[in-house]
């Protein structure tokens, strides 16, 4: 994509709506058209490899630079996540729940990095594959480590209750676990990061009409307070990314959790 067609994106004479979102294909490999978005995936993936790689390919008993900062990183994923949800399992899981956090984390901040200017989960396909993939495991371990009658019989049938609470209960666990728990995963961290790419976008977009565009007497203290709430805007999306990269990974520990031991 252009420089002139990402200006044209954010900077119009429209309110930005879900023009934001609609990104044509840059070129094509086959029949298949590469998109912005889809760069970024890779382009973040790439990071997260790059950055562990440099910071535990030779690592040093004393730790220098990229490990040192990997360390920290490893340690708060494991102490804020992973053991609050999996116990003594948590160093098992270690090799997956790091990704997934700085994959979801790097993913978000694309919104506020130069030329990429995109949270990439803001488009649902990316939160929702990671979601699926969490979901898939869950019921694959659930099955492996309870059995199958006795997974599905654990979260709809927990002990200690009357009997007549058991059909509408099961009933709603099976739906609440089979079919809502991948969705209101994907669509918590979607849906923050898309209103929050819109929110900073269409208050940018104020800034930049009132002053530049159209400049008036009565448009320029409306123009400079669009520039202080896109830079408030701005920040406090900085602190909503890292909270929903903590939140993803901490649901995704949960769920993986549900699969070794039952719920209740």
């Amino acid at each position: 994509m252009s420089a002139q067609h990402l200006l044209a994106k954010t900077f119009s004479d429209e309110a930005p709506g879900l023009g934001l979102f609609d990104w044509k294909p840059i070129f094509y490999i086959g029949s298949v058209g590469i998109t912005k978005p889809m760069i970024l995936v890779l382009l973040v993936g790439l990071i997260v490899v790059a950055f562990f790689w440099a910071a535990f390919a030779k690592p040093k008993l004393v730790p220098r630079g990229a490990q040192n900062v990997g360390e920290v990183l490893y340690v708060f994923v494991r102490e804020q996540i992973a053991r609050p949800m999996l116990g003594k399992d948590a160093e098992k899981w270690m090799r997956l729940l790091v990704p997934i956090f700085f994959f979801v984390w790097i993913g978000n901040l694309m919104s506020i990095i130069p030329f990429a200017q995109f949270p990439v989960n803001s488009k649902i396909a990316f939160p929702l594959f990671l979601a699926v993939m969490i979901w898939f495991l869950m019921i694959g371990l659930g099955i492996k480590h309870q059995g199958f009658f006795g997974y599905f019989k654990n979260f709809m049938f927990p002990p200690g209750l009357p009997i007549f609470i058991y059909p509408l209960l099961a009933a709603i666990e099976f739906v609440s676990t089979i079919f809502v728990r991948p969705f209101t995963h994907a669509v918590r961290l979607f849906a923050n990061m898309f209103a929050g790419h819109l929110l900073v976008a269409l208050f940018c977009v104020v800034g930049y009409h009132f002053l530049v565009e159209q400049v008036t007497p009565l448009g320029v203290p409306v123009g400079i307070l669009g520039v202080i709430l896109t830079i408030a805007m701005t920040v406090f999306e900085l602190f909503v990314q890292a909270v929903q990269a903590y939140v993803f990974t901490l649901l995704a520990a949960f769920y993986i959790s549900s699969g070794l031991h039952a719920d209740h």
